[in-house]
């Protein structure tokens, strides 16, 4: 099983995104999107490093969201 992280896009250069979440940037690559052409400000579903899919804001921050009440019934 693979989970995907939203993040949004900061810059593009080729194929390559400079994305961040949560205060963590990564470089994620776009191939799989190559189609798509996404764009600074585009929110992106990301897995193993690549980005997978574009998801709006909305979308994004509802994962987010869900993610944290996932994290807080854990606990650290």
């Amino acid at each position: 099983m693979c989970l995907a992280i939203p993040m949004r896009i900061q810059s593009v250069e080729g194929l390559t995104a400079s994305c961040e979440a949560k205060g963590v940037t990564r470089d994620v690559s776009l191939f799989m999107l190559r189609d798509e052409a996404p764009v600074a400000g585009d929110y992106v579903m990301v897995s193993l490093g690549n980005a997978i899919q574009k998801v709006s804001e909305a979308d994004a921050r509802l994962a987010w969201e869900l993610f944290d009440q996932i994290l807080a019934e854990i606990g650290p």
